[in-house]
């Protein structure tokens, strides 16, 4: 052994050591860290593969399809019934909006026309489960920062809902009302002033939400200015929904291209212009009051109705004519789209689906490197996705 002074010696240099008075200092290593696929801070299962810089992320890469079910294939093997219940499963939190897109491109193709009653209460039960799809957010977010108190105002807000929802479908999460030309039967009795009282107590009993998250200083801290997402990103990735209007992007579906019966109603649009956690949190809740105003005007407009059919009578084999067509809803999470492609057959040549999240998640590969991977997890939770969306 020599009994000289040790020898030191640099075993790597991270993206951001500087070497300081010579070569003589010990620089960082940068090391890849695997985010999942199993992990609590995302909503199914996703991975991202992290290059670090001690606690700063240089690079990120969402790596997807752990819960990839091929349901565009399947689509091409079931008829036009049959699709709506696989449809509504790839974003388990907005199944009724996704049945909307695969109904809507099917009767555009039949040319048929849906009785009004059915357009508004297809209107109605859209907004109602935008509220259902915000609500898990509004109350899993804060977990992931710390906070478990919301998640239990947030759960009885749901179940208000959930409990008028499963009265009309039978189904607590997949409905399986929508069908094509209508919808599965007419509302029960007395089901309007039920709803209506429903929508009514969430209403009055959001700002307990709102005070628990949005008054709490920590929850500022940890998403102000954190995550920052310009209106460059959100056009070259396709982001779309509530992460979009964050950024200032002002687009909905229901108000720019309506569908059902937006035209006759006037739809707010919420936006914020800083792009942070903070500005998709805070659009996340203002758009579900948005939703339950919505509500009330549909229900306003059902009673007024007359009775009369909830639905058209079909063939008992349903063959779309030949040809292509593209429906898009304004879906919970963003656009989502059902390229529909005939040959006039009783099962879709092709059926393509456009889901919000699976845009909104490649975001992720320019908005994480920066950050610190404590900040990693507010940013991830504030891009309200789906695993399921994102593998289809």
């Amino acid at each position: 052994m020599s009994s000289g002074a040790p020898t030191e010696r640099i075993v790597g240099l991270g993206a951001g050591a500087e070497l300081v008075g010579g070569d003589d200092r010990l620089a960082t290593q940068d090391m890849v860290l695997n985010i999942g696929p199993q992990h609590p801070s995302t909503h199914g299962v996703l991975r991202l593969r992290l290059l670090l810089d001690g606690e700063r992320i240089i690079t990120a890469e969402p790596i997807v399809g752990y819960m990839h079910r091929g349901a565009e294939k399947l689509f091409e093997v079931r008829d036009y019934r049959q699709i709506i219940v696989l449809a509504n499963r790839h974003d388990w939190l907005s199944a009724f909006a996704n049945e909307l897109g695969v109904v809507l491109a099917a009767e555009r193709m039949l040319g048929m026309e849906v009785p009004e009653r059915a357009v508004w209460t297809r209107t109605l039960l859209a907004e109602l489960n935008r509220v259902l799809n915000h609500l898990m957010f509004l109350g899993s977010y804060p977990i992931e920062l710390g906070a478990i108190t919301p998640i239990f105002y947030a759960f009885r807000e749901r179940e208000t809902i959930q409990a008028v929802m499963e009265e009309v479908s039978g189904g607590r999460m997949h409905y399986m009302f929508n069908r094509v030309g209508g919808l599965k039967e007419e509302l029960p009795a007395g089901w309007t002033g039920r709803a209506r009282h429903a929508v009514d107590e969430v209403r009055r009993r959001l700002p307990d939400i709102e005070n628990l998250v949005l008054g709490n200083e920590i929850f500022h801290a940890r998403t102000r200015g954190v995550g920052v997402l310009s209106p460059e990103l959100v056009h070259s990735y396709g982001v779309s929904g509530p992460i979009a209007r964050a950024s200032g992007v002002d687009l909905d579906l229901r108000r720019d291209e309506p569908y059902l019966a937006y035209g006759s109603l006037d739809v707010p649009v919420v936006t914020r212009t800083a792009g942070d956690c903070l500005a998709r949190f805070q659009c996340l809740f203002e758009q579900a009051q948005v939703s339950l105003d919505l509500a009330d005007a549909c229900l306003e407009r059902l009673q007024s109705l007359p009775p009369g059919p909830v639905s058209t009578r079909l063939p008992k084999v349903l063959k779309v004519p030949e040809g292509s067509t593209y429906a898009w809803t304004e879906n919970p999470l963003g656009i989502n789209g059902y390229y529909l492609v005939s040959r006039g057959e009783k099962t879709p040549w092709r059926l393509k689906l456009r889901s919000a999240s699976f845009n909104n998640i490649q975001v992720l590969s320019e908005l994480l490197p920066g950050a610190l991977v404590s900040d990693m997890v507010a940013i991830l939770g504030s891009m309200f996705f789906v695993v399921g969306d994102i593998d289809k």
